[in-house]
């Protein structure tokens, strides 16, 4: 079985544009450390996917086309700066009223994910930003890491504030695991 890392996409790849959507290719501006950690965990033999809500979609703010065109430049942009791209990418566009199985808080995505790819649920990772990636990731068995200086109610395996900290939690997993 493989081990694998996943990852929510606003406020943990790119810059989240508060209460809004990032809706071009203009507005995605990824963090500039997530090149580093994808090469860390690809040359680590971890696959790596994006789990992501992406009601834009869903309420018509957004093509999925459009959608898709964010995707590709940010797969794009990843394999010039670091010779690595995420192996696949799942997104809901069900609104959050929903309650759909794919949207999480739900581990839909996840678990899809897993079967497709033959995931060790339970020697892989979620890496968000807002309880419900935590929630989705606990409901589907993953180690939990929570990127946020917001506290949750939710206990996650680990709790960091910035990029620097997830970089020195991901080469003590890694490191781990040789």
């Amino acid at each position: 079985m493989n081990k694998a890392f996943f990852f929510d996409r606003d406020g943990v790849i790119n810059v989240r544009k508060m209460d809004d959507y990032v809706m071009s290719v203009q507005e995605m501006q990824l963090f500039p450390e997530i090149p580093v950690i994808l090469k860390i965990l690809k040359e680590n033999n971890f696959l790596t996917f994006v789990v992501t809500n992406q009601q834009g979609v869903g309420k018509g703010l957004m093509s999925e086309n459009e959608l898709l065109d964010i995707h590709n430049f940010m797969q794009d942009t990843l394999e010039v700066q670091c010779g690595f791209k995420f192996d696949d990418i799942e997104y809901c566009t069900d609104l959050k009223e929903s309650a759909s199985f794919r949207r999480k808080p739900n581990p839909g995505m996840i678990l899809e994910l897993a079967e497709k790819w033959n995931i060790d649920l339970k020697n892989s990772y979620i890496i968000g930003d807002t309880e419900s990636d935590i929630i989705a990731g606990e409901k589907a068995g993953l180690k939990t890491i929570l990127l946020s200086v917001e506290k949750i109610k939710t206990v996650p395996d680990f709790c960091i504030s910035n990029h620097v900290e997830l970089i020195k939690i991901i080469n003590h997993i890694v490191g781990a695991q040789i």
